[in-house]
């Protein structure tokens, strides 16, 4: 276990970080960072890299499409433009229409709100992870990074560690145990071990590094 908690405490140094803060999203149970989380996890499941997925969110909010009716509201060539300035360009066209309809589902459906899409799933994790599937350019991989990152002001999802997490764990030499890694975690919130392990089983070479450190 020793060298588990120390494997952790070099994970946590490295990757200790979720991606909404790094997208400067300030998480809270309120419409708009909820939805600009949903933003970024569409952004992040497309094959481009993480940090480009990062600045193309920031992009989007610093053209003021914070919301589902801002983003409703922009042009296609609004959210194209913007895309493009967060060096999102080899999915912008098709991503600025998934984005606009998106948007429209969600204003038409849930008011704009994504709470009423948890409250409408009334607990079951996987009646959620349905409806999430609903919103267009939202897939598996986005609907796993939403929930990983919601987390943390959604206190009924906790704690979550999916496969790709655990698939983190595995590649730092961690047990792929949910419950050995929370265990060894500590009091480190959920949502941020969560990001660390999937940046970890994204990092092959960071990866190595961590698991030395045991």
């Amino acid at each position: 276990m020793s060298g588990d908690r120390a494997r952790i405490r070099a994970l946590l140094d490295t990757y200790g970080r979720t991606y909404a803060d790094e997208a400067g999203i300030r998480l809270k149970d309120t419409p708009q960072p909820l939805y600009r989380l949903l933003v970024l996890s569409c952004l992040l499941s497309a094959r481009i890299q993480a940090g480009i997925a990062v600045a193309a969110s920031r992009a989007l909010s610093k053209a003021g499409m914070r919301t589902a009716r801002r983003m409703k509201d922009a042009t296609w060539q609004q959210r194209v433009d913007a895309l493009g300035e967060g060096g999102y360009r080899r999915y912008d066209e098709r991503t600025a229409t998934q984005l606009g309809n998106g948007a429209e589902l969600l204003l038409d459906t849930y008011g704009g709100d994504l709470r009423r899409i948890r409250d409408a799933a009334d607990g079951d994790t996987d009646r959620l992870r349905k409806l999430l599937r609903e919103i267009p350019g939202l897939g598996p991989a986005g609907v796993d990074i939403f929930l990983r990152e919601a987390q943390a002001v959604w206190p009924g999802l906790a704690p979550h560690l999916d496969a790709k997490a655990l698939q983190g764990a595995e590649r730092v030499g961690l047990p792929a145990s949910a419950d050995t890694l929370l265990k060894a975690a500590g009091k480190t919130e959920p949502a941020v071990l969560a990001a660390a392990l999937v940046r970890a089983a994204l990092d092959k070479k960071g990866a190595e590094e961590i698991r030395g450190a045991g």
